[in-house]
């Protein structure tokens, strides 16, 4: 999409150009101010999201469901063959997995009386906040698909001890370098395709300053140079490349936050192409929604969701304390 810029644009110049023109919800504004506002909105929405630059897109095209398609996994071909024998062969054995979507969205509306005495372009601004507000809405649900996973694993107490729940998490449980390599074994072992080479993490704030303050992470640290290559991206270790985000999931649980640190590899996760998805900015201005006074317009967006887990073996999710508990929200 080309990105078009405008400097000290003016609601009255907005007002101008709608004003001979047919209000309806897409004849509202030209195509140029339309292309602006929804790449606004994209661009914003965009640096919103964290889970959902991972998983495998999949376009909508009809109906209120997405669907994709994974082959099954074939055995290695270990016996020899026989000289002028033909093998049996394996049979090409492909799934479906259906994710319902549901739609979601947010306005705001603005008075006239602030339109004429606002010195920035509100309507910009506010094409701005809504564009952070999809991208983190969009992201959130992502993760929750996410976190319906059945891969858990527990890290240890400080007494060693190896909690079987997140109940028996007693507020000293910690992610150490030691449990960074179980997960990225268990992904090995799992034959889970990595990322641009690497498997990766999405980690909370407070989990990765622990993790930082390792010794073998300083070490790896001091003597790698890491080069970034995911949004986000705040080091790497035994092959992981960690994301650190405040999206990542915290428990409330009676003895702490408990925090959930999710290690994948290649389309761990299927989720509906941004695009594909539909989300839109939608304008609408004081003449045609604004009531008898004509004294608001309205700003807002909506787009459709789905997103699913697609391969179970393909993510873990690694439970654990912190050392900054009491600062959880």
């Amino acid at each position: 999409m080309k990105k078009i810029y405008f400097e000290n644009f003016n609601l009255q110049l907005f007002a101008d150009i709608t004003a001979n023109m047919t209000k309806t919800t897409t004849d509202l504004m030209s195509p140029t101010m339309k292309e602006f506002y929804d790449t606004t909105l994209l661009e914003n929405a965009k640096e919103e999201m964290v889970w959902n630059q991972f998983g495998k897109e999949q376009t909508v095209t009809h109906g209120n469901s997405v669907e994709w398609r994974k082959f099954k996994t074939f055995s290695p071909a270990v016996t020899p063959l026989e000289e002028g024998v033909a093998p049996a062969g394996s049979s090409l054995g492909m799934e479906n997995v259906t994710a319902t979507l549901s739609q979601h969205g947010d306005f705001v509306s603005v008075s006239d009386v602030l339109e004429y005495e606002a010195y920035d372009d509100v309507i910009f601004g506010a094409a701005e906040e809504m564009g952070t507000a999809g991208g983190e809405t969009e992201d959130l649900l992502t993760r929750n698909a996410v976190l319906t996973g059945t891969g858990v694993s527990y890290c240890p107490l400080s007494n060693g001890t190896v909690p079987a729940s997140r109940a028996q998490l007693d507020g000293t449980s910690r992610l150490t370098p030691e449990m960074v390599n179980k997960a990225a074994t268990y992904l090995k072992k799992m034959k889970a395709p990595k990322i641009n080479g690497y498997y990766v993490a999405i980690i909370h704030p407070s989990v990765a300053e622990d993790l930082r303050n390792s010794d073998e992470w300083k070490e790896f640290h001091k003597y790698n140079s890491v080069q970034q290559i995911f949004k986000g991206e705040i080091g790497e270790l035994h092959g992981v490349k960690f994301i650190e985000s405040n999206t990542a999931k915290v428990y409330a649980q009676d003895s702490g936050a408990v925090y959930a640190t999710v290690f994948f590899g290649k389309d761990a996760w299927g989720k509906v192409a941004l695009e594909g998805a539909g989300m839109e900015m939608i304008i609408k201005d004081k003449s045609e929604i604004g009531g008898p006074l004509e004294q608001f317009s309205t700003i807002g967006y909506k787009f459709m969701h789905g997103a699913k887990i697609l391969y179970e073996e393909r993510v873990i999710r690694v439970e654990s304390n912190s050392s900054y508990n009491d600062d959880a929200n």
